[in-house]
C-alpha cells in the first residue's frame, strides 16, 4: 500500500520535473557553404516552459562569433506558445558573413534558463574563394568613371516655375502689407463739396418757398411747416443748439440773450401764427402769409453771421468709412495668410524635388 502511494506521487511529480527539464536549444544555418562576402542566416531557437526565465546570448551587430565570421544584422526575437500556453519557443535570427575562405567551426551557443546553462550543437561552415583567371588579366577592367547626367528641362521645369510662383506670392504679400496693414489704402476716395453758410442756405430755401405760391394759396399748414422748419434749421446751424427738436417757446427763451427785441418779435409772431395754423386750424390770408415770409427773411438778414469775402471756404472732405477700412484690413490679412501657407508648401515641395533630382 505504501509503495502504491509512492508510485502515485512519482507519477504526479514526474511530468512536472520532465517539463522543466525539457529545455531544447537548437542552432542552424541556412547554408553550410558560401563564398567570401556572401551572407547567410543563422537561427538560434530555445524551447522551454512558459513560466521559465530565459537569458539569450548577447550578440550585437558588428560582433564576430569567431574571427572572420561577422554578424551583419540581428533581428528581433519571436516567441511562439505551445501546449495551450504551457510551453514556448523563442527564435532569434542573425545574418552572418565570412571574410576569408576556410572551414569554420562555430562553437555551441549557450543560453541560461532559470540560471542554468544550456548549449546548442556546434556548427561548421565551408567558405570558398572566388575563382579568378590570373592568366588573362586583360579581361579585368577598371571601374567606370562617374557619368555626368545630361540636363533635362522636363526635370527642372516644375522647379523653375514654382520658384517664380513663390516670388510672385511673396511680392503680393508685401504689396498688401504696404498698402493695407500699415495704413495706406488701396483705393482712396475723397469727395469735396462747397459748404454754404447757414444764412445763405436759409435764404435759398425761403426763396424756393416764395416761388412756389401754391402752399400759401391752397395749404397754409404745409406752407408754415416749411417756413418754420427752415427757420429752425437756420437757428440750429447759426447758434449751435438743436432747435429742430424744441418748441417755439423754448427757442424764443434760448435766443433772448442772442437776438434783439425786434428780431425776437418777428420770430415770435411767425411761430405764433404757425402754431395757430397747425394746431388751431387758423385760416390766414394771402397778405398775412407774405408778411410772415418777409419777416422770416428779415430775421435771417438781421441775425446772420458775416463771412469774410476774401476767405476761402474750407471744403468738406468725405473719406472712406472706418468699417470699410476694417473690412479691407481683415480681408488683406486673410489673403496674406493663405498666400503665406501656399508659399511654405511650395517651398517644402521645391526643396524635396530639387533633392530628388540631384540625388
Amino acid at each position: 500500500m505504501r509503495i502504491n502511494k509512492i508510485l502515485l506521487g512519482l507519477a504526479l511529480i514526474l511530468p512536472v520535473l520532465t517539463a522543466k527539464a525539457q529545455v531544447v536549444v537548437e542552432a542552424k544555418v541556412d547554408s553550410l557553404q558560401l563564398f567570401i562576402g556572401e551572407q547567410t542566416g543563422l537561427t538560434l531557437s530555445v524551447t522551454l516552459g512558459a513560466k521559465q526565465k530565459l537569458q539569450m546570448p548577447v550578440i550585437k551587430k558588428g560582433d564576430q562569433i569567431i574571427p572572420l565570421i561577422e554578424v551583419l544584422n540581428v533581428q528581433r526575437a519571436d516567441t511562439n506558445y505551445m501546449d495551450e500556453g504551457k510551453r514556448m519557443e523563442v527564435i532569434q535570427r542573425y545574418t552572418i558573413t565570412a571574410w576569408d575562405s576556410s572551414l569554420y567551426y562555430l562553437p555551441p551557443f549557450e543560453v541560461k534558463v532559470d540560471g542554468r546553462k544550456y548549449a546548442s550543437k556546434s556548427l561548421a561552415i565551408k567558405v570558398y574563394t572566388v575563382d579568378v583567371d590570373t592568366l588573362h588579366t586583360d579581361k579585368f577592367f577598371p571601374p567606370n568613371p562617374i557619368m555626368n547626367v545630361p540636363f533635362a528641362w522636363s526635370d527642372w521645369s516644375a522647379v523653375v516655375y514654382s520658384s517664380f510662383l513663390i516670388v510672385l506670392l511673396l511680392v503680393v504679400c508685401v504689396v498688401l502689407y504696404y498698402h493695407v496693414l500699415i495704413g495706406k489704402p488701396i483705393v482712396r476716395i475723397i469727395r469735396r463739396k462747397k459748404v454754404l453758410p447757414p444764412h445763405k442756405v436759409a435764404i435759398n430755401e425761403i426763396e424756393r418757398i416764395k416761388a412756389d405760391r401754391k402752399w400759401a394759396a391752397e395749404d397754409s399748414k404745409e406752407y408754415y411747416t416749411l417756413l418754420t422748419d427752415t427757420l429752425r434749421a437756420y437757428i440750429r446751424d447759426r447758434y449751435g443748439f438743436n432747435a429742430t427738436e424744441m418748441t417755439s417757446a423754448e427757442i424764443i427763451d434760448r435766443l433772448v440773450n442772442d437776438n434783439n427785441e425786434e428780431a425776437l418779435s418777428e420770430l415770435r409772431e411767425i411761430f405764433t401764427t404757425a402754431d395757430l395754423v397747425k394746431f388751431a386750424k387758423y385760416v390766414t390770408l394771402i397778405n398775412e402769409n407774405d408778411a410772415n415770409l418777409v419777416a422770416a427773411l428779415e430775421y435771417v438778414n438781421q441775425t446772420k453771421q458775416e463771412v469774410d469775402p476774401n476767405a476761402k471756404p474750407e471744403p468738406e472732405v468725405i473719406r472712406e468709412t472706418d468699417q470699410k477700412r476694417m473690412n479691407q484690413v481683415l480681408a488683406a490679412r486673410i489673403i496674406m495668410g493663405i498666400l503665406i501657407v501656399i508659399s511654405l508648401c511650395l517651398t517644402c515641395w521645391l526643396i524635396w524635388r530639387t533633392y530628388d533630382i540631384l540625388l
